[in-house]
């Protein structure tokens, strides 16, 4: 065998995505730099983590058994929390379709176009604890603050995919009906809906969801709902009572879960 038939076969490596090796190298002691300045930076102590794992313990033993002995209370807040859920997601998704047809560049004027990815660009920013805390301090404790933060983040969110839904259809059934003089309501309802439907019934599912999960979020800043009532729980040292809330949460997500899949499942 000759030399160069005795050699072993290169093994083929793909290029590295940053061809030169000294940048390549600098901005990996500058990611290690930056891991390292932010672990110093949240001052983690590990004696009081340490000190805090028996006490984490203790809690966690005295969550069981779960108490289910104010059933009634757990029933309200829970009650309170689909109400908010079911109530929100129905007026976001009516809410929802305008503001998608604004955001939609293929149906809409430029400046009605910008002040709807203005509006939704804003609703989408803050998450809904902030936006809680807002309409709390507004309109003061309860449900209502609550509702009003879902349906601000569900015309956010739903307005958003539906109007990129609507600049996806294909143009040339609406050219159709333009051509036969048929005016911006016709179009909408009959040239543009029909190709948008499922995909909305999917987004509306899907809000529900979480809408659903959301709802037993807020009660902790006073939004209303079975977390004011987990809140109220943990603030007494009551933690027996808080398990029984946690699975009940937990039911009430599985549920919820099982009936989104099954019905996407069917619409699909």
């Amino acid at each position: 065998m000759s030399g160069a038939s005795a050699q072993a076969p290169r093994r083929w490596r793909p290029a590295p995505r940053i061809a030169n090796p000294w940048l390549r190298r600098g901005l990996w002691v500058l990611a290690v730099a930056y891991v390292a300045f932010a672990v110093a930076d949240m001052e983690f102590d590990v004696e009081r983590f340490i000190s805090g794992i028996p006490r984490g313990v203790d809690m966690v033993a005295s969550m069981f058994p779960p108490d289910f002995s104010r059933w009634r209370l757990l029933v309200d807040g829970l009650v309170e929390s689909l109400q908010m859920a079911f109530f929100a997601t129905g007026i976001g998704l009516v809410l929802s379709v305008p503001v998608a047809v604004a955001a939609a560049t293929n149906v809409a004027p430029r400046w009605l176009y910008a002040l709807a990815r203005v509006y939704i660009g804003l609703s989408r920013t803050f998450p809904e604890v902030l936006i809680a805390i807002f309409f709390v301090k507004a309109f003061g404790f309860g449900a209502f603050a609550g509702v009003l933060t879902l349906v601000v983040a569900s015309t956010g969110f739903i307005g958003k995919l539906l109007a990129e839904e609507i600049e996806a259809i294909d143009p040339g059934q609406v050219e159709a009906m333009r051509a036969t003089g048929a005016g911006p309501a016709h179009v909408l309802l009959f040239g543009v809906a029909p190709q948008v439907l499922p995909r909305f019934v999917g987004l509306m599912i899907y809000r529900l969801d979480i809408n659903l999960r959301e709802s037993t979020i807020l009660g902790i800043v006073g939004a209303g709902g079975i977390g004011a009532v987990l809140y109220n729980s943990f603030a007494r040292y009551e933690y027996d009572f808080s398990m029984a809330i946690l699975l009940a949460i937990i039911a009430v997500v599985l549920v919820a879960e099982w009936f989104s899949g099954y019905t996407r499942a069917r619409i699909t």
